[in-house]
């Protein structure tokens, strides 16, 4: 065994999208770092879609890009196709998702890792976690080196005790046959941890030669393409892109996997994990969803150095003959060629109620841990939380002040607060439908929102930080241009409504009131604007959804304001719930578990009902505990 004792600040095990994140912003903090991985040829690995962003997620993209993170800037650099989802719908569920050329993604996040100053990039295996009277002091690799640290950041992905299966194939590797790491497990048990088994899979890989598109729908990117990240210049990105293609399963499909439920693993008893309800295998699609005769197969292209594509929609984890009958089955895939057959995956994760919202262990100082060992599933999730972990384990070694970001201010503050507070049996999905503020959470104003964070934190430069403040003042005068500057009833004006559909002015109207008609806009109404200041895009998007959605966002930031009372209301670590009268016994029992930090995150924890937060309320304002911070 090896003698090697090395020293680090801060040890990253993982170099996944979460341990990208992580290693990239303790390093750029000023932190020395060693990030981990079983497999260089695996850092920032896609294995499964090859797409950034999608609905929910590209959310997190943008406000992981507003503090500094990595994602936005790789997948602009390395895309092959974007498009902007949901926009027959309002901006707040507005999505941008990119196809990307996995392989170049890759290369290029390696590519930053290895030129990144403080950052240490090194192949092996991370046996054990150190610690000594409840504090990280290192990690044992499986060759017996030692790396001294002060904090630890785990970042395993699926990679723990992984086990990959098809059929009765069982395979005790990780994603696409890459080793798994066997030991780090029970070190963490060891320390007390509770581990969970869940469980997520993949589609086959088809050879695209072998595909009849002729069959299929296509599905091309957007005329003009948005950037994912806010320094990125929208001029430089403008290219040729490839197409994606829409196909669809039918009955015959359904009935070739109702004729093998009993040969798939998932129904067979062999898988023991839990696998993600908000992303089934085609299985589990055909039992659950039995009224539906057909399902979507998006056939998706893994990089313009490959002829592989994905098979969007089709995961399973049936044996191979039934894979090939299966998927020759949808149209366009009757001659189809299998490069990579589909499985699923099992792996050890953490139950993430162990965590803090800062993502730091309850249990043991300077541990940290992000991505899908909290639980989670997919690579935005995973990026978010390993920038949020890197960012406090820096902070924590610094002596500055960790950082929380609450659900009212970003969607990588719903996913964490939701990690941290709800029982969570299955990997977890973020979905717009979660964040209840999703109007102030808009994809197109995460700067606005977060890039005042990224600069005070160090991850966000100056002249960045100086653009959102000259952008927020530009905003907020145009808009009041707007309010005032008045609009005739011309016969100019009176045709150009008839041509849009729009009701003629009876009387005089500010641009304003006609921007907030659902058939207008702010670009569209410039030809009656003599006085209209050359402002850069983004400025001028961010006036016309003002405008437009003025009463909902007062509304929505009024909600905000009262959610805030009960998120500022801290409470003391040491409060026993146990004696505190009138609170049911099954509040007592979640609070002392899940312990939280204030009255807001308590409120959410299943179990938790308001009542008893009123009486958690009384019961510490009769006793004036002096512990409670109101700030």
């Amino acid at each position: 065994m090896s003698g090697l004792i090395r020293e680090y600040q801060v040890v990253v095990v993982g170099a996944g999208h979460a341990g990208c994140e992580a290693g990239l912003a303790c390093a750029r903090l000023g932190l020395e770092t060693a990030l981990f991985t079983v497999s260089v040829d695996s850092i920032a690995l896609m294995p499964c879609n090859p797409n950034i962003g999608g609905s929910s997620k590209g959310h997190l993209v943008r406000d992981l890009d507003a503090l500094g993170g990595e994602m936005g800037k790789n997948i602009d650099a390395t895309f092959i196709q974007s498009k902007m989802l949901n926009k027959s719908k309002g901006p707040a569920v507005h999505s941008l998702r990119a196809q990307a050329d996995k392989q170049a993604y890759s290369n290029r996040m390696r590519k930053t890792l290895e030129e990144t100053k403080h950052l240490t990039v090194r192949q092996g295996e991370v046996a054990r976690v150190l610690t000594e009277n409840g504090q990280v002091t290192g990690v044992e690799m499986y060759s017996g080196a030692v790396y001294r640290c002060q904090a630890v950041i785990l970042c395993t992905g699926t990679y723990l005790k992984a086990r990959c299966i098809y059929g009765d194939v069982s395979m005790n590797t990780g994603p696409n046959g890459l080793q798994a790491a066997n030991y780090l497990t029970d070190s963490l048990k060891e320390l007390g941890i509770e581990m969970l088994r869940f469980k997520t899979g993949t589609p086959a890989r088809i050879d695209g030669n072998t595909i009849d598109y002729d069959k299929m729908e296509k599905q091309a990117g957007d005329a003009r393409i948005r950037p994912f990240s806010f320094s990125t210049k929208m001029e430089e990105i403008q290219k040729e892109q490839v197409l994606c293609w829409l196909t669809y399963t039918n009955e015959k499909t359904h009935e070739i996997i109702r004729q093998n439920l009993d040969r798939s693993p998932l129904y067979s008893g062999i898988i023991e994990g839990t696998g993600p309800r908000y992303c089934p295998s085609i299985e589990d699609k055909v039992v659950r969803f039995s009224d539906k005769n057909r399902h979507q197969v998006f056939i998706e292209p893994e990089g313009l150095y490959t002829s592989e594509m994905y098979v969007g929609g089709m995961s399973s984890s049936l044996p191979e003959d039934v894979q090939y009958e299966m998927y020759r089955s949808v149209p366009g895939l009757e001659h189809a060629e299998i490069v990579r057959n589909a499985y699923a995956i099992e792996y050890d994760c953490i139950n993430p109620r162990q965590l803090n919202p800062t993502l730091e262990f309850k249990s043991i100082q300077g541990l940290f841990s992000a991505g899908q060992f909290n639980g989670s599933s997919g690579y935005e999730e995973a990026a978010a939380q390993g920038l949020i972990a890197g960012i406090n384990a820096s902070m924590k070694i610094l002596g500055k002040d960790m950082i929380t970001l609450d659900r009212s201010e970003s969607y990588i503050g719903v996913l964490i607060d939701d990690l941290v507070t709800k029982e969570n049996k299955e990997p977890y999905r973020m979905m717009t439908s979660r964040a209840e503020y999703r109007l102030l959470l808009r994809q197109d104003n995460a700067d606005l929102r977060l890039r005042e964070i990224g600069y005070r934190v160090g991850l966000v430069g100056k002249e960045a930080y100086e653009y959102v403040l000259w952008k927020k003042e530009k905003i907020k005068e145009e808009i009041n241009r707007i309010e005032h500057t008045h609009i005739g009833q011309n016969e100019a004006v009176q045709e150009f409504l008839k041509e849009h559909n729009s009701a003629l002015l009876k009387s005089g109207a500010t641009l304003a009131d006609l921007i907030r008609r659902p058939e207008l806009n702010y670009e569209m109404l410039g030809k009656f604007d003599g006085e209209r200041p050359d402002l850069p895009w983004d400025v001028r998007e961010q006036v016309d959804i003002h405008i437009k959605y003025e009463g909902y966002i007062n509304r929505q930031e009024k909600q905000v304001r009262q959610f805030q009372k009960l998120e500022k209301k801290l409470l003391p670590e040491d409060l026993d719930y146990e004696h505190i009268p009138n609170l049911r016994i099954e509040a007592r029992q979640k609070l002392s578990l899940y312990k939280p930090v204030s009255l807001g995150q308590a409120s959410r924890i299943s179990g938790v009902s308001p009542s008893d937060i009123s009486v958690l309320m009384v019961y510490l304002t009769a006793r004036n505990d002096s512990t409670i911070t109101q700030s």
